[in-house]
């Protein structure tokens, strides 16, 4: 009997040269960058019907982005499937280990098919196809990754050398990093390198095994992470201190370099790895206009060429620009050459240096219960718009800096609320407000706001007071079991 192929889902990139559409409290695994119907998550998801009876996934996330992943998997219809947290990034070998040692405790033996969250893949038949191929090779005792036949001298890519010949595919002579422009093309000429997709097939044993045997500390700290964690909700929860004192690496640094059953199996399937928008420029190449452009939103183009314009929030018009990204949100501005793409985490890093909030959220925040919306901002008052899904509910808590007003307008609001200081459930009393009606709570009010109907509830918050910024919440209850 076969044994079990386990989906890993490893979803804990940053997304900073996707800026501004991606930031780092909703990265780009979680955009619909290509298919508005679809994140890329979503998509990722997508190809596991094509395999052989797969089972259910499991998903390796940072912790802060949890509800993201719970969400988008219920959205797809995805059920029984494990979300591992990350209590910080550690990289790609620490979150294979916790994935490994999960996929062991819920079956004697596992192979694991390990795919980033955030790739494109177009021809889900050949992966489907390499990934049989593969299944072949973990009998045969090998390691096995997915090297991508390279259709031009990418220099944003690390590339695998392939050395003899196996049953099916070859073994991996070396990895090399991401190449100058001369570096590629001789790669490109000399045949034999293919991109390094960061997709893997290996038995889960196997890679314990090589994991202690070429990176012990990963394997340590994983294992203990693993063995003093819990379930929380939902969620699988390792030890955060000892998780986090292992190594942060890579599985190609820490396995794949020092083994000698590390296979590479080639794949031609219009694989890119979407990280940087003048790739999801190239992956929308079928939407180009007489041109050369890519749109999407309220575009105006005006002697434009060969350019990618998204506007979200307003009209954006161009006038005779040529190769160039422009992406507007709500809060932020891009406009950039198509070739400096893989600068644009420059200006993350200054944004993060400078400690503005555009470079880790958006003016729309999205919660376990739903999301908010900044919508206008002043010296001592903010306007939100908040959306709470049918049936959930904000934390039972209170503020020490401002009140707030809120008005319905759409659905029906259940309003707990309580003398100052006060959070005794004995002491609190609850009013139903319908729509276009308000209700005021000064500030210091123990209140919690929940949704009791079947259709999204909807209000605008108006906050008053010298400090309104989100870390002015004292939680006393919440169902989601938030900190803060």
């Amino acid at each position: 009997m076969r044994a079990p192929l386990v989906p890993v889902i490893l979803s804990g990139g940053a997304g900073t040269r996707l800026w501004p559409a991606s930031r780092s409290h909703y990265p780009k695994q979680f955009l619909p960058l290509l298919d508005p119907q679809r994140s890329l998550l979503q998509q990722t998801l997508g190809r596991l019907t094509g395999f052989d009876r797969p089972e259910a996934p499991i998903v390796v996330c940072n912790e802060v982005h949890r509800f993201l992943v719970a969400e988008q998997l219920r959205q797809a219809g995805i059920e029984g499937a494990d979300i591992v947290l990350e209590s910080a990034p550690r990289n790609t070998a620490p979150a294979i280990a916790l994935a490994a040692l999960q996929a062991l405790s819920r079956y004697d033996s596992a192979r694991l098919l390990i795919m980033p969250a955030d790739h494109l893949l177009e021809d889900e038949a050949a992966l489907a196809m390499a990934v049989e191929q593969g299944r072949a090779l973990l009998d045969e005792g090998y390691l096995v990754t997915f090297g991508i036949t390279p259709r031009s001298a990418h220099t944003g890519y690390g590339y695998i050398r392939s050395g003899q010949a196996l049953t099916h595919g070859m073994a991996v002579s070396e990895f090399v990093e991401k190449p100058d422009a001369a570096t590629a093309e001789g790669y490109l000429q000399a045949g034999g390198y293919f991109w390094n997709s960061g997709m893997f097939l290996v038995d889960a044993r196997a890679l314990l095994d090589a994991l202690a045997q070429h990176a012990a500390a990963v394997l340590e700290a994983a294992t203990l992470a693993w063995q003093g964690g819990c379930r929380d909700l939902d969620f699988i929860r390792p030890d955060a201190t000892a998780f986090e004192s292992g190594p942060s690496i890579s599985l190609d640094y820490a396995v794949m370099e020092h083994t000698e059953r590390a296979a590479v199996l080639p794949l031609s399937c219009g694989w890119s790895d979407i990280g940087a928008w003048d790739a999801v420029f190239e992956a929308r190449s079928g939407q180009r206009d007489a041109a050369g452009n890519v749109t999407e939103g309220d575009v105006l183009l005006e002697g434009t060429r060969d350019s990618l314009v998204i506007s979200q929030s307003r009209l954006v018009a161009t006038l005779g620009l040529a190769s160039v990204i422009a992406v507007e949100t709500e809060d932020a501005v891009l406009l950039a050459s198509r070739d400096r793409m893989q600068d644009l985490k420059q200006i993350v890093a200054r944004l993060e240096q400078a400690e503005r909030p555009e470079s880790r959220t958006h003016s729309r925040v999205y919660r376990p219960w739903g999301w908010y919306r900044s919508m206008v901002r002043g010296e001592g008052f903010q306007v939100k718009e908040i959306m709470v899904q049918p049936g959930e509910a904000l934390s039972l808590q209170k503020h020490h800096h401002r009140a707030e007003h809120w008005v319905v307008v759409q659905g029906t609001a259940r309003v707990t609320r309580g003398d100052r200081d006060d959070h005794s459930m004995t002491s609190l009393t609850t009013t139903m407000v319908a729509e276009d009606e308000s209700i005021y709570l000064p500030l210091g009010t123990v209140h919690r706001l929940e949704n009791p109907g079947r259709i999204a509830l909807r209000l605008i918050e108006v906050q008053t007071g010298r400090y309104l910024e989100e870390d002015d919440i004292v939680r006393f209850e919440d169902r989601y079991r938030r900190d803060s």
